[in-house]
């Protein structure tokens, strides 16, 4: 592995070396078809995921909301209930999650799509998903699943890059939609 390469006193090089090569793996097809379904969602959507996942989950929660999505995070005491129309997206890398099966399960019993960003395209979770965007990550120098949540932030970054490229009106208000109270 090249980050096994990279110099020692620089360990940021390390990082980027691991996380290109798992963004590199991505299968561009899976992607596109991940992408396209949610650019043409029109319902409200739904973020969870468990731990460091759930903060990537709520970073890709406010970048879509940014581009004047309805979003949702679960967990959040104004959230709403999910209900048929809407769309649930899990970040989890082992896919099997209790926490987020459960929601996963509720959303599709509720008639919402169930997207998910995972390391494991053969776990429970991606059995209940409509739509899954593998991050190939098998191994890592760095600590527990952190690769993991670096690639999902990065594609959900990506995705919702094709989004504003298909749609260069949503960018239009993303200066306003950001928050104004930092």
């Amino acid at each position: 592995m090249d980050s096994e390469r990279a110099d020692q006193s620089r360990p940021w090089l390390a990082v980027g070396l691991e996380l290109n090569e798992v963004l590199q793996q991505v299968d561009g097809t899976a992607f596109t078809s991940f992408a396209d379904a949610a650019r043409t969602h029109s319902g409200r959507w739904f973020f969870t995921g468990q731990g460091r996942s759930g903060l990537s989950a709520q970073m890709g929660a406010m970048r879509l909301m940014h581009l004047g999505r309805e979003v949702h995070v679960l967990g959040d005491a104004t959230s709403p209930s999910v209900r048929a129309g809407d769309a649930l997206l899990v970040v989890s890398g082992s896919g099997t999650t209790p926490v987020s099966i459960g929601f996963a399960s509720i959303a599709r019993e509720q008639g919402a799509l169930v997207f998910l960003v995972t390391a494991s395209p053969e776990s429970p979770l991606a059995a209940l998903s409509d739509h899954v965007l593998v991050a190939p990550v098998t191994h890592s120098n760095q600590l527990m699943g952190t690769l993991f949540e670096q690639s999902a932030l990065a594609l959900l970054d990506a995705v919702a890059s094709s989004i504003a490229e298909q749609e260069p009106q949503s960018r239009d208000g993303m200066a306003h939609r950001h928050t104004n109270m930092q």
